[in-house]
């Protein structure tokens, strides 16, 4: 069991750091450049700062996929992934999906390049914080559920 504790407090440690980064940037970084620059320039600030964030997510996702895969094989609980009870752990290993095809994925091979080339700069800033906003409520749904599911409340 002791590999499992271990598993565990990465687990949490990534998540930590991914869901929390996930949190500032949609929370303080997209308002602070909504506020400090015209809407033309918006997307260019954000790719400015972005790209340092993108390195240490993959980490965090990266990390939270391996020791949650870990616990799961070592605690023998696939059978959750069949009952509904466990809703959030489908919650989990789907926001995880999603997180993990949008930066070894999406990004890298498509979206940054779009980005760059974009034609109107405003409606695609505008358009990716409704999308953080949106990825970061589905975090906390499953960060609550996990949690509470976790501890036997569901």
């Amino acid at each position: 069991m002791g590999d499992i504790t271990i598993a565990r407090a990465i687990h949490v440690l990534a998540v930590m750091f991914w869901i929390g980064g996930v949190a500032f940037v949609t929370l303080v970084v997209m308002p602070f450049i909504r506020r400090a620059h015209p809407p033309a320039d918006r997307l260019a600030a954000f790719h400015k700062l972005e790209g340092s964030f993108a390195a240490q997510a993959r980490v965090w996702v990266l990390l939270a996929g391996v020791s949650g895969f870990w616990m799961v094989e070592r605690g023998q609980m696939w059978d959750r992934f069949a009952d509904l009870r466990f809703w959030w752990m489908h919650a989990m290993v789907g926001l995880w999906a999603i997180f993990a095809a949008m930066l070894f994925v999406i990004e890298p091979l498509f979206l940054h390049r779009r980005m760059e080339e974009s034609l109107k700069p405003a409606a695609d800033f505008d358009r990716m914080e409704v999308v953080h906003r949106g990825l970061l409520g589905l975090a906390v749904v499953t960060l609550l559920g996990a949690v509470a599911g976790s501890h036997g409340l569901l």
